[in-house]
């Protein structure tokens, strides 16, 4: 094994680590690890700024916070059957011919899986789950949105996707977000940020795609108010309250069941 390579390795396990254990102390890797602390911060700053993970005063975390959004993986698993849900009804807005924006949230993967029942589709994507389901849909045109990839998101992202996205107009974008918070919703990464609000920016229609949950968390970087959405889909458990001030303030929302 040559030094990159050892090197790789050992940002790979230093990640494992990390997200198995929630916090680990940088002098506790260096030990462990049998490295410099000067490396271990290097390793830290490489796995952040990959989105592995987020460091912290005296370590990393692994655990979602206003800062980190948590794996791939915890975000498929986390309310798996909502998410199924605003899917299915995100679905019933695709019309046959349209062009289609979507981001590279978990929700919208699950939408993703549903888009061949409404072809033709023309679907514009920075996220690399969806292009490989899509890509073998004869009835989809599909443009992938690159960039620079960013391993934990499993997505393109930064300047250059945004740059990407706006060489283009869409329909309809699809787009879910991290936290909903006093009316306005939040990321925990600025690089999701720049490409969201460039999609926003490049779609006649936005819909907003979010379960109940997302009102309780917190985000770090501020992506948009929800009054710049023209559809909230969300699951029946936001009280009743909060959906009639949403659609006071003038964007549509759709409920539906959590579970099917």
């Amino acid at each position: 094994m040559d030094r990159v390579e050892a090197q790789e390795e050992r940002r790979r396990r230093i990640r494992e680590t990390v997200i198995a254990r929630g916090f680990v102390r940088t002098a506790d890797l260096a030990a462990e690890f049998g490295i410099s602390l000067m490396t271990a911060h290097r390793d830290l700053d490489a796995l952040q700024a990959q989105g592995w993970l987020r460091k912290v005063r005296g370590g990393a975390t692994g655990l979602p916070s206003a800062q980190f959004h948590g794996s791939v993986a915890e975000r498929m698993a986390t309310m798996a059957q909502t998410k199924q849900q605003l899917a299915r009804a995100a679905a019933t807005q695709l019309v046959p011919g349209q062009s289609v924006l979507l981001d590279d949230s978990t929700t919208c993967l699950l939408l993703a899986h549903q888009a061949a029942e409404h072809t033709p589709l023309t679907v514009l994507t920075n996220s690399l789950p969806a292009i490989t389901t899509l890509a073998k849909e004869p009835g989809i045109s599909l443009i992938t949105l690159g960039g620079a990839y960013f391993p934990a998101y499993d997505a393109f992202m930064g300047p250059h996707t945004a740059e990407a996205v706006r060489a283009f107009r869409a329909d309809v974008l699809f787009l879910s977000t991290t936290a909903v918070t006093n009316g306005r919703c939040y990321h925990t990464s600025p690089e999701t940020v720049q490409v969201k609000r460039a999609m926003m920016e490049s779609a006649g229609r936005r819909v907003l795609l979010v379960d109940h949950t997302k009102f309780a968390k917190g985000g770090l970087y501020a992506l948009a108010p929800l009054t710049d959405f023209d559809l909230l889909i969300v699951d029946d458990g936001l009280p009743a309250e909060q959906i009639r001030r949403i659609r006071a303030a003038g964007t549509e929302v759709m409920v539906v069941p959590a579970r099917a």
